[in-house]
């Protein structure tokens, strides 16, 4: 059977790159490198070849020195031709292109002018850790330098651990912040729509007489009250239920967390009767909801 004769590819017309766009990008990328050079250089010319084996030396030294190797993979990346770094890492260096990221991540975080004085302190909890603690902010990350904590847990607390141990600790304290966060939340919307409740109310009562609107605002204002003690002790035990099982079953302490949100709260009602100049209720006055009925 004869063959079919093949068609010629139809031509694609390219449009010259623009030469002021072209100068432009040039412009960018020179000084992009020069930012680099300028910060992790070491202030001497670029050489690949020298860059690489100081990268393997202190790629087999201590934490502080992985850093040394981050900054030289950053000056790599930033000089080589796209795909000449990854093969640089792979081949020459023998990395997996996932570490040479994580490393250079580390060295832009812990080598920045903020941490870079605070690298030596810190590099002494070793490779893995730094890795840990890399998603914290610069400020937290300084003041543990300077003796203070992250997640409640200071340098020696943070050496003491294992890698396994920290990233547990810093992955607890993000999810008691968000559900703090979630709680204060809550409580905002709260006391909006009780405050929405209220206008209502107000709104309704307007014109009526003054025994018939004192009564039904304690009315509205006792339902008010019994709502919220219905919550805390409603929703709010059966959370703290659920994390004392899960403190059971897992070895873990959330009593301190839960100290927290009580005091929170014992602020917020301590607030409300300093705001409103209330006096300490005394142990044989009638409860709040009968006066309300009397009233």
């Amino acid at each position: 059977m004869a063959r079919t004769k093949s068609q010629p590819a139809p031509t694609v017309e390219t449009t010259p790159l623009d030469g002021e766009v072209l100068t432009a990008n040039q412009n960018l990328m020179a000084d992009n490198c020069a930012v680099v050079m300028n910060q992790f250089g070491d202030g001497l010319p670029y050489e690949r070849t020298r860059l690489i084996n100081e990268a393997r030396f202190y790629m087999a030294q201590s934490a502080e020195a992985m850093l040394e190797a981050g900054k030289r993979l950053i000056v790599l990346k930033e000089n080589e031709p796209y795909g000449e770094f990854e093969q640089i890492v792979r081949e020459q260096l023998g990395m997996p292109e996932r570490t040479a990221q994580r490393m250079m991540q580390a060295s832009l975080k812990y080598l920045s002018p903020q941490l870079e004085a605070k690298a030596p302190a810190l590099a002494l909890l070793g490779k893995t850790k730094l890795f840990e603690l890399i998603a914290e902010d610069d400020e937290d990350l300084e003041a543990l330098a300077e003796g203070g904590t992250v997640a409640g847990l200071s340098l020696e607390d943070i050496d003491r651990m294992t890698s396994r141990e920290l990233r547990a600790a810093l992955r607890d304290s993000r999810e008691n912040a968000k559900a703090q966060g979630e709680v204060l939340a809550k409580r905002s919307s709260d006391l909006q729509q009780a405050k929405d409740e209220l206008d209502v109310a107000r709104k309704r009562i307007q014109g009526q007489p003054l025994d018939v609107v004192i009564k039904e605002l304690r009315v509205e204002v006792t339902a008010l009250a019994f709502e919220v003690e219905s919550t805390s002790l409603g929703k709010l035990r059966e959370g703290f239920m659920k994390m004392a099982e899960h403190a059971n079953d897992a070895g873990q302490d959330h009593r301190t967390f839960q100290a927290g949100l009580i005091h929170q709260l014992e602020i917020v009602l301590a607030s409300i009767r300093s705001e409103f100049h209330l006096p300490a209720r005394q142990a044989d006055t009638d409860p709040v909801w009968m006066a309300a009925e009397e009233a």
